[in-house]
């Protein structure tokens, strides 16, 4: 069963390691250089980008999760998490791991009062729309081989993969639809759960 780090600096990390063990597979939480040593697999979750990436430089782990990624660690990133995924964020400097071809726009689509839900089509996870909650979400503005675009909303990328690595402009944890972990730990991680 794959060991999946939840990044729990800031964010929604609970939520995501609930919806983990809802799919067969262990989740814990990272904040130190041990417990990422733990991680098969690891998810990036939302919050504020911003203060990830220069909590990812202060606890010392922004270089070693690139390592681990580089190596093959299969990383989720939702919201905030796609963002520190992004090679290139959109007149941002702030610290990333910038490990996906990826172009994003931070809080594109609007402030925390312009949040809302939206029924996705991602083919990849079958023919029934997904529920997509947006908060403060980023979308790709630019997808570059080897990422790939997964899902659209309004003509914009919320949802892209370049190999083991996932990204995605919502929050699928504050769901009840397991699919999107599904795919992550089956599909891009490989897991047998």
């Amino acid at each position: 069963m794959k060991q999946v780090g939840v990044l729990a600096l800031q964010g929604a990390f609970r939520e995501h390691i609930q919806m983990l063990e809802l799919c067969g597979a262990r989740g814990f939480e990272v904040r130190k250089l041990q417990e990422l040593k733990r991680c098969e697999a690891m998810i990036i979750p939302g919050g504020e980008s911003t203060t990830i990436g220069r909590l990812l430089v202060e606890f010392e782990l922004l270089d070693p999760i690139c390592n681990l990624a580089r190596e093959g660690m299969p990383i989720l990133g939702t919201c905030a998490g796609m963002v520190l995924l992004a090679e290139n964020i959109i007149g941002s400097d702030q610290p990333r791991l910038g490990l996906m071809r990826v172009s994003v726009l931070r809080n594109a689509f609007g402030r925390q009062v312009d949040s809302f839900e939206a029924r996705l089509d991602i083919p990849v996870l079958g023919p029934e729309p997904f529920p997509g909650v947006f908060i403060r979400a980023p979308y790709l503005e630019e997808v570059q081989p080897p990422a790939e675009a997964l899902a659209t909303f309004m003509g914009k990328v919320v949802m892209a993969r370049q190999g083991r690595l996932l990204s995605a402009a919502f929050h699928p944890e504050l769901t009840s639809d397991l699919r999107v972990h599904r795919y992550f730990l089956e599909t891009v991680a490989g897991a047998d759960v």
